[in-house]
């Protein structure tokens, strides 16, 4: 099986101006997770003059973020979110919006992020990836767990590595 830095590899290849989508809750555990690994991508990316990525944080209403991420113009968008998928936690999965099934379901948040792929499919014509993590708990006022961090960080890197060739 490919690591998450070959897969982004292939999948960013070409790739002129990169959205990622950081989504979740820090109230809720590992909810928490696309935000963390936005946060690591951003504290990246402030580094790079003149970087082609840009870096949203959606929390738990990530369609409020329509409007800035269209002005953006990307030619890819990252979707980072917690998923449930019956896996280890801190298990990470890649899918592009057509291949999220029955056997997946994306978090707490307002608007799953299976129709926010599909609303930005439709409204950008860019290719869109959605990274999730597999959650321990994303029970209220739990902190998140250190698989998911783990996994937070790995993602993180892959992002920077596919992008900037390291």
């Amino acid at each position: 099986m490919p690591t998450i830095k070959k897969v982004l590899q292939n999948k960013l290849a070409g790739a002129r101006r990169i959205a990622v989508l950081g989504i979740g809750s820090d109230l809720r555990g590992d909810d928490v997770a696309g935000m963390l690994a936005a946060e690591d991508v951003a504290k990246y990316t402030i580094k790079k003059p003149r970087s082609k990525i840009k870096v949203f944080f959606g929390s738990t209403a990530p369609e409020n973020l329509t409007g800035e991420i269209k002005k953006f113009i990307p030619t890819n968008l990252i979707i980072i979110d917690t998923v449930e998928m019956r896996e280890k936690p801190g298990t990470i999965l890649v899918l592009e919006p057509g291949e999220v099934g029955a056997d997946v379901s994306f978090s707490t948040h307002k608007m799953p992020a299976k129709i926010l792929a599909q609303y930005f499919m439709n409204s950008l014509k860019c290719k869109i990836i959605i990274i999730g993590i597999q959650p321990s708990s994303i029970e209220f006022g739990k902190a998140p767990s250190k698989d998911v961090k783990s996994a937070a960080k790995e993602i993180a890197s892959a992002i920077r590595d596919a992008i900037y060739g390291k």
